[in-house]
């Protein structure tokens, strides 16, 4: 289900050209991960589920100069977009999702329905884990490299292209270790994206209807160049695991549950 290296590249690309920007503003909406307050302000609202990431970075500092980078252009996003548009995450909370696993009401039945849905998932993903290891990669870091922010329906974010091509096929490896593993499909986990690597800087809230999408495109196309001149552009993934959220703003682990070095 995933692209090619080259099929890849050449999208990613496109999502971030000046032209697409003005095609995807026509079409965001306001998430539905956040809920307003009378007072006008944000609550994440239960979300609940599991995923593959890498650290986030309050529990990881191989990639601080990286996330500093992108709390920076978090911090003129929120200056420049109309007030309320964008939801701001945590910069602590940055991370990569490697892959998407089961959330909100797929997980809230599965829990239900099985007692031991949870053990089994953890277990699952241990197995995967596992094999990934007798690949031998171990010591070689995933390189990938910031190409630019990117619209998507209800969130703003930054992504993410290969280094090369065997850091794409060794995520890919990884991806089809999980989604092809026959417990874990078992639990009713299946692949419904198609992988793009990137990193969430907030949620679309209040979208007036006089929205100036010119505007917001040339200053996504002018925020991409000042990241792209910065030196700290590289992101190396060190490690996946298995995290739980609740809602959008955290995402955590039991020391015992499976994590993979690369």
């Amino acid at each position: 289900m995933d692209d090619t290296y080259q099929t890849y590249l050449n999208r990613v690309a496109r999502q971030t050209l000046p032209a697409t920007y003005q095609s995807q503003l026509h079409y965001i909406q306001e998430s539905l991960k956040f809920e307003r307050l009378p007072d006008g302000s944000r609550k994440a609202v239960p979300f609940p589920g599991y995923t593959v990431v890498t650290p986030p970075w309050g529990e990881e500092s191989e990639n601080s100069a990286f996330y500093t980078n992108l709390q920076d252009i978090q911090q003129k996003l929120l200056q420049e977009l109309n007030p309320g548009l964008m939801i701001a995450l945590p910069p602590d909370s940055f991370h990569l999702t490697l892959a998407d696993l089961i959330w909100e009401s797929a997980y809230l039945d599965a829990q239900q329905a099985n007692p031991e849905f949870e053990q089994q998932l953890q277990e699952r993903i241990g197995e995967s884990f596992q094999k990934y290891k007798q690949l031998g990669h171990r010591g070689n870091p995933i390189g990938w490299q910031l190409l630019g922010l990117i619209v998507m329906p209800r969130a703003l974010g930054v992504c993410l292209a290969p280094k090369d091509e065997e850091s794409y096929q060794r995520i890919l490896h990884l991806r089809r270790l999980i989604y092809q593993n026959p417990g874990l499909i078992a639990l009713g986990i299946e692949q419904q994206y198609h992988f793009t690597a990137h990193i969430t800087l907030g949620y679309f809230g209040d979208i007036p209807p006089d929205l100036d999408r010119d505007r917001i495109s040339n200053l996504l196309s002018a925020l991409n160049q000042e990241l792209l001149t910065k030196d700290t552009t590289a992101f190396w993934v060190q490690r996946a695991q298995l995290r739980k959220f609740d809602d959008m703003l955290r995402y955590y682990r039991a020391e015992e549950w499976p994590s993979v070095e690369f």
